[in-house]
């Protein structure tokens, strides 16, 4: 399907969705909604389900190819330097934003909740989220079981040796291997079955926000209007900062990304989920001109480490649950959580609801009713939709950058590998 036909029901699937949710939310009773509302789900289950089944081999086989074609092993140790310093330094910027606006805006002032004197089941488990589990737990003990999980973070590791090793003898070859052309047709035919999956996105749109409005209705919206609000104007100045980050090595181009990849950050937005938009984000960022092999190793790894979205969100929720119970917080607890943040967000790839168990577990590290989780339990689906694409935003955009500062060595191994490839006897003929 054309992307601008796509894009086009994808928005229509949008104002359907709403329209829709709200004539059943106004015309049925609550279990009738409930379960016209599971009827809706299904459809939105299905799609991800479907997501979830490309992006494994996906993942795999894009970073093993990436790896072939770049050559020398530095290449890959001075991208994933400037992808982590770029990650953590976006990840620390997002925090402090999203704790400044919480604290300028006061968006939970004036709900004046009394504080819960008995323990109230939020829902949410937060008991296995630490630092030692989460490094432990980025090293796959089978490459079948990752790949069964959709565990991104393991496939990563292997496909590193995986393609290290492949590119090592690969290159000792005048003509090559089997197994690497094998790996570039798997990622050609992986690109098309992305595209039979795709023509079913507006479809997953529709029914997605459908769900919502026929189980919550267009009145929460209203309910939650200043903390929606001010937390999509936190998220406007994000996009600011990281738009403003990326036109220093861009320039103008900068502008140019956003509008190639409009279409998965529609996408994600509409659908909540960061999974359902990366197949549609690998080909707008090679449609872009970033080359395969940068895409293929810094996407994925800022799936894992560069979720902007989340962040702010997780700094600008905890506040708003303070505000909310008249909980004042010191400037010196704030760096705290601000830290403890840094540190246990980046454990939660992977995880069902990640920011809610994150927040949960920041909760109760520093004495705040965990009932608070309900609070924002109720919007957190349109919550969702923001910060999944300011993430998408975030990782274009930083993997634009890297591009733009390898250029130069990008070119030189593709020098190189054409090099390579020329036979003896033509080399000799020039």
């Amino acid at each position: 399907m054309d992307q601008k036909k796509l894009l086009k029901f994808i928005l229509v699937a949008m104002v359907s969705g709403i329209l829709i949710g709200w004539l059943f939310h106004s015309n049925l009773s609550t279990t009738q909604a409930e379960n016209i509302a599971s009827y809706f789900k299904i459809l939105t289950d299905v799609f991800l389900r479907l997501i979830k089944m490309i992006i494994a081999p996906l993942v795999f086989a894009t970073i093993v190819s990436g790896l072939i074609s770049m050559g020398k092993s530095s290449s890959l140790g001075s991208i994933t330097l400037k992808a982590m310093s770029w990650f953590i330094g976006a990840s620390l910027i997002s925090l402090l934003l999203g704790m400044g606006m919480a604290n300028l805006l006061q968006p939970g002032a004036g709900m004046n909740l009394p504080i819960p004197t008995a323990p109230v089941d939020v829902g949410v488990s937060a008991t296995s989220l630490n630092i030692q589990a989460f490094i432990t737990h980025i090293f796959p003990k089978s490459f079948a079981e990752a790949m069964a999980n959709n565990e991104i973070l393991q496939i990563l590791i292997f496909s590193i040796f995986f393609g290290s090793a492949l590119a090592y003898v690969h290159h000792q070859q005048d003509e090559g291997t089997v197994i690497a052309k094998i790996i570039d047709e798997l990622c050609r035919v992986m690109f098309r079955i992305t595209d039979y999956v795709m023509m079913f996105s507006p479809i997953a749109v529709f029914s997605a926000i459908a769900s919502a409005i026929t189980l919550k209705g267009p009145q929460i919206i209203i309910d939650y209007s200043i903390f929606i609000g001010d937390f999509y104007a936190s998220l406007f100045i994000l996009w600011a900062v990281i738009i403003s980050v990326g036109y220093i090595f861009l320039k103008k181009d900068v502008f140019r990304l956003l509008k190639t990849i409009r279409e998965p950050a529609v996408l994600g937005f509409a659908t909540a989920s960061s999974e359902s938009a990366y197949p549609k984000l690998m080909v707008a960022l090679e449609k872009f001109g970033v080359p395969k092999r940068i895409i293929s190793f810094v996407l994925p790894l800022g799936y894992s480490f560069n979720l902007d979205g989340s962040m702010i969100y997780m700094s600008f929720a905890v506040l708003f649950i303070a505000q909310a119970y008249n909980i004042d917080l010191s400037i010196s607890q704030q760096i705290l959580m601000l830290l403890t943040l840094m540190i246990t967000s980046k454990g939660i790839a992977g995880v069902s609801r990640a920011s809610l168990v994150v927040i949960a577990a920041t909760l109760a590290m520093f004495k705040l009713p965990e009932a608070g989780i309900l609070l924002i339990l109720a919007v957190d689906h349109f919550l969702d939709m923001g910060r999944t694409a300011t993430n998408i935003i975030g990782n274009s955009v930083a993997t634009a950058v890297i591009a733009k500062t390898e250029s130069h060595k990008a070119e030189e191994s593709e020098t190189v590998l054409v090099q390579t490839l020329i036979p003896t006897e033509q080399k000799n003929s020039f």
